[in-house]
């Protein structure tokens, strides 16, 4: 089973993903996520080794090794030896024995004993921004280890890119900068957690069993919900409330992104006359938003139409796929749709779901300006 995660792993990265997501503290963001790496992968020691000027490491935050075992070994590592080589080639590295790699550059007095050995880069955005290092796990280091610290170490990255955004907000007011901030999250954040995402649903498609692979559609919906959070927090930084066209832009971005990065090919129709309360406007959005990954991630369907009305007070949501379809009895919670219910729900909308196996779906919700 090399390099297929297990059911207990991948629930472990949505559990981990989650953990580094939330975080908005920078340095709370690089602790998690060093703790949260050595206990998915069962390693002894761990270490996020910080990028400072010239490629040299600024800071080395460890797990693993006690107060008094850090003490004795005393200056900490400045990014020399196989550590230098993640940094130089920009790559994940597995190694069984550090000793045997020709760029081992030796240990400090003190130091204990290490030999399998996993070197991964973190990004925050396109910058690196530092790598993460484990060693000593019995065994040494799997397929599924390289799999899961490579996920989580790119969700980590846009964690940390998140972090460094909103701490930038908290000291700048004017216009011009939130706007500039809106897009950098839009940018590289939303992106990043877009692609993690689509390549653990690569993953999912490739797993015969039917367990690992509904772990796998879990992990892709709860990054789902960091990228609508941070839509949410884009809206509001640009003003969604002063902008009438916002509905339209969003809806037209939205489809946009997500369309790109499927087979599908994905058309939008659009009717409104903007007297939607802009607060309705983001709730229209997430529905077509849960509508649309639904139709993109499981129809295998060649078209996807997008309908979005909202006149006179009243307003729909239909998204239809020519895909596979399937059988409403026996899918009735799946696939979410149970949260587009939820949703419709909350705002006292109707909701229907049409599908014939083998011809396609079409899921509409429909409600009145309250």
């Amino acid at each position: 089973m090399s390099g297929q995660p297990s059911v207990d792993r991948l629930a472990a990265l949505i559990e981990a993903a989650a953990a580094v997501v939330g975080e908005v503290d920078l340095d709370t963001v690089l602790h998690r996520l060093v703790k949260e790496a050595l206990s998915a992968t069962g390693a002894k020691y761990a270490a996020l080794g910080v990028l400072g000027d010239h490629g040299v490491l600024s800071e080395f935050i460890h797990e693993g090794l006690t107060e008094s075992q850090a003490a004795l070994i005393g200056a900490l590592p400045t990014g020399r030896g196989v550590l230098g080589t993640v940094i130089r080639e920009k790559r994940t590295i597995r190694i069984d024995s550090i000793g045997e790699h020709p760029d081992a550059h030796g240990f400090p007095d003190h130091h204990p004993p290490m030999n399998a050995f996993l070197g991964v880069p973190v990004s925050a955005g396109a910058a690196a921004f530092g790598n993460l290092y484990l060693t000593e796990k019995p065994g040494g280091f799997t397929d599924e280890d390289v799999v899961f610290v490579e996920a989580l170490s790119r969700i980590a990255g846009s964690a940390v890119q998140t972090a460094r955004l909103q701490g930038r907000l908290r000291h700048v007011a004017i216009t011009e900068d939130r706007e500039r901030i809106a897009r950098d999250l839009h940018d590289s954040v939303i992106q990043d957690l877009f692609a993690v995402g689509l390549g653990l649903q690569s993953v999912s498609s490739r797993v015969a069993d039917e367990s690992v692979s509904s772990v796998l559609d879990e992990s892709v919906d709860r990054l789902d919900d960091a990228v609508e959070a941070l839509r949410s927090f884009i809206f509001e930084l640009q003003g969604m409330a002063n902008s009438p066209a916002a509905l339209d832009e969003s809806l037209q971005e939205l489809v946009s992104r997500m369309g790109s990065a499927y087979p599908s090919e994905v058309t939008l129709d659009i009717e409104t006359d903007n007297s939607l309360d802009p607060g309705l406007g983001e709730e229209l959005v997430k529905i077509v938003t849960e509508a649309l990954s639904n139709a993109l991630r499981h129809a295998d369907a060649s078209q996807v139409t997008v309908v979005t009305k909202a006149v006179d007070g009243r307003w729909s949501v239909k998204v239809v796929d020519n895909g596979v379809g399937f059988n409403l009895d026996e899918t009735a919670s799946g696939m979410g749709l149970l949260n587009l219910k939820t949703r419709a729900s909350k705002l006292g909308a109707a909701y229907s779901i049409e599908s014939i196996p083998g011809v396609g779906t079409t899921v509409e919700v429909t409600g009145r300006v309250s």
